[in-house]
């Protein structure tokens, strides 16, 4: 069986659609949704297919063991990340070498590293007059955004977009491959 652990810090429309994906399908479970934010839509989301959340603090990821000992207590076989904003440390890097899985709203290299999510990278794709963005999947490793990519998808990037329309494309490419990627990794 394999297990899977979501992590994220927002409202969780990545995270539900990878659960809804996943539920039903033979040998592959989501056991938990982890949050560096107790607010977060993403528990909400998570309590309606009855599955276990957990909440930590920055701190309790980056100067303990408490979260690796929660993932290690629900034999978490792979992590997805889903808009999570936090730098995974060290020991989960060592704990899960290339089972950490990443979704990044551009095609990376370009718009990423520190400070560059959700709007922030689609203003940036504007602002810079790109004609395609996209999505990066990639591994996790200790610098931001910097992993081996596993995949890329576009998207076309008109003259008139905003970043709120940018937005809704990659949201789409999102939605169509983040799940399907996961589940090709796990079937390797």
């Amino acid at each position: 069986m394999t297990k899977i652990a979501i992590f994220a810090s927002g409202s969780g429309s990545n995270a539900e659609n990878i659960i809804q994906y996943f539920q039903g399908i033979q040998g592959v479970d989501v056991v938990l949704v982890l949050s560096n934010r107790k607010e977060s839509y993403v528990l909400t989301r998570a309590l309606k297919y009855s599955i276990p959340t957990f909440v930590f603090t920055k701190n309790e990821l980056n100067n303990t063991t408490k979260v690796l000992d929660y993932l290690h207590k629900l034999n978490a076989s792979i992590l997805i990340l889903a808009g999570f904003l936090l730098k995974i440390p060290i020991n989960l890097l060592i704990k899960y070498p290339n089972k950490i899985l990443n979704i990044h709203p551009s095609l990376l290299p370009l718009h990423g590293g520190k400070g560059m999510y959700g709007m922030n990278v689609h203003r940036s794709v504007v602002e810079n007059k790109d004609q395609v963005s996209g999505i990066t999947i990639h591994y996790v490793n200790e610098h931001y955004d910097q992993g081996d990519y596993i995949f890329q998808a576009t998207c076309p990037v008109l003259s008139s977009d905003s970043p709120e329309d940018v937005k809704q494309k990659v949201q789409n490419l999102e939605r169509i491959h983040y799940p399907k990627v996961i589940a090709s990794i796990l079937s390797e």
